[in-house]
């Protein structure tokens, strides 16, 4: 095939393989033509453009003037306060935690099986004051109150035989004197007669040997008698004694029972049917179920303002906020006492107040976080205004005649999205409260309170004379 292309191709002649030259004239020509169209098209262009330029400038200087409205001035809606001199104090809020008014745990006073166990004693549970909440078996003590009150029997008896003898002792000294006394006569009368001769030197010694005999058995008699009252002193300090063991063997069957000492709620027990306690072995401990306490600390900077006011703080009341979720529960209470040492860890002094849970349904429980609130120091003939009426570093705007007046006023303290202030504020003046970034002197604002008001006032006033058309 090659070949064949190339025979074809060697046939055929230059002439007709290469088109013939075109004069260099009309190449001149064709070109002078085609600059002299576009300079015409861009010609023609500039001059549609020029035309629509000054169609527009006619337009717009023959078009009619449209009416100009008058420029109104702007106002802004507001929201006020009206301004109270008083005495304001601030609330301070901390957070604190619970704990029991008062707790105790129970030990067993004596040794013993446990026999009876309260149905509550359950952590958690709840007793009442005077309840049994454990008993231990009583045979033994009850034996040993039997055995004490048969001893002391026996000393009693035994003190009256003592007096008895003592009686007959003291009888017995007073006849062995009135027989010394009788013997002693005689013998002075024996005496006398000797002197006279009529007495013999052995009738006289019979008489002296008689007084020395009725000596003799007074003395007897009366060692006998320091020996029966004696007896006696001792027979009485047996008593007491024995009336000593008596109390304690009751005391001690007493203490076979553990009762209740006040309404309490049971934090932990150690009593079972048939458990053998030890003494000294702890049983249960209890809590008080209607004397709470909270614990919360204050800053350095608000106890001394306390302080300073009062003196004190004991006294203060409290409210104590325990949140269930979203339902807050508060309680009233008061400050009883101030920590035993400075919260030096926590930046502060630690107080305690006493809880009343007395008008609340729902108990409190020891260890629960609550939130704490009290006053603050009272600021005299000082104004509370809402946080946003603040402006810079103490500028205030007063509503006077619909338009904006500053005033220069002194903060105190902070009060939970309010602010204390003193300054140059009248009692009953209306303060602007709601945040104006162009707050200034003379601006026109509209006092939305004032505005909802007299609708409200009005409303009755139609009603009243609707009534009397229809009647």
């Amino acid at each position: 095939m090659l070949q064949s292309l190339q025979s074809d191709t060697g046939k055929q002649s230059v002439s007709e393989v290469i088109p013939p030259a075109e004069p260099r004239g009309r190449r001149r020509s064709r070109r002078t033509a085609l600059l002299m169209k576009a300079v015409l098209q861009a010609v023609l262009a500039l001059a549609i453009l020029f035309g629509a330029v000054k169609g527009m400038n006619l337009l717009v200087a023959t078009r009619a003037d449209l009416p100009k409205q008058p420029v109104q001035e702007k106002s802004y809606a507001v929201e006020t306060v009206t301004l109270a001199r008083g005495d304001h104090a601030p609330k301070i809020s901390v957070y604190g935690e619970t704990a029991a008014g008062r707790e105790v745990e129970l030990r067993s006073l004596v040794a013993g099986e446990v026999v009876e166990v309260h149905p509550n004693l359950k952590a958690g549970g709840g007793v009442s004051k005077g309840e049994l909440l454990v008993a231990i078996d009583r045979f033994d003590y009850e034996g040993a109150v039997t055995e004490a009150q048969a001893n002391l029997a026996e000393a009693r008896a035994a003190l009256v035989e003592s007096e008895g003898r003592v009686k007959l002792e003291t009888g017995n000294v007073l006849r062995a004197k009135e027989q010394l006394e009788f013997a002693r006569k005689d013998l002075q009368r024996a005496e006398d007669l000797q002197g006279r001769g009529t007495v013999t030197e052995q009738t006289l010694d019979d008489r002296k040997l008689l007084v020395s005999q009725r000596q003799q058995t007074l003395e007897q008699a009366e060692n006998s008698l320091t020996l029966e009252e004696a007896r006696v002193v001792q027979q009485n300090a047996a008593i007491e004694r024995l009336e000593w063991r008596l109390e304690n063997a009751q005391r001690q069957l007493e203490n076979t029972v553990l009762e209740a000492p006040f309404d309490a709620i049971v934090r932990s027990e150690a009593a079972e049917l048939g458990r053998l306690v030890g003494v000294n072995d702890a049983v249960v401990s209890l809590y008080g179920s209607d004397a709470y306490e909270v614990r919360f600390t204050l800053s350095d900077n608000q106890y001394g303002r306390l302080l300073a006011e009062s003196g004190t703080v004991a006294g203060r009341p409290v409210q104590v906020t325990w949140y269930l979720g979203n339902q807050p529960v508060t309680y009233p209470a008061t400050v009883t006492r101030i920590g035993a040492d400075v919260a030096s860890a926590r930046g502060g002094v630690d107080l305690i107040a006493s809880i009343d849970s007395s008008a609340v349904d729902i108990p409190l429980r020891p260890g629960a976080f609550v939130e704490v609130t009290l006053s603050d120091r009272a600021y005299r003939d000082s104004f509370r205004i809402p946080e946003t009426a603040f402006y810079g570093e103490g500028t205030v705007y007063v509503v006077r005649d619909s338009r904006l007046e500053p005033r220069e006023v002194t903060s105190l303290a902070i009060d939970d999205g309010y602010i204390l202030v003193e300054g140059a504020l009248e009692d009953g003046e209306t303060l602007l409260a709601t945040r104006i970034p162009e707050a200034g002197n003379g601006l026109l604002v509209n006092d939305v309170d004032a505005a909802q008001e007299a609708p409200d006032t009005a409303a009755p006033l139609a009603a009243t004379g609707n009534t009397s058309q229809g009647g």
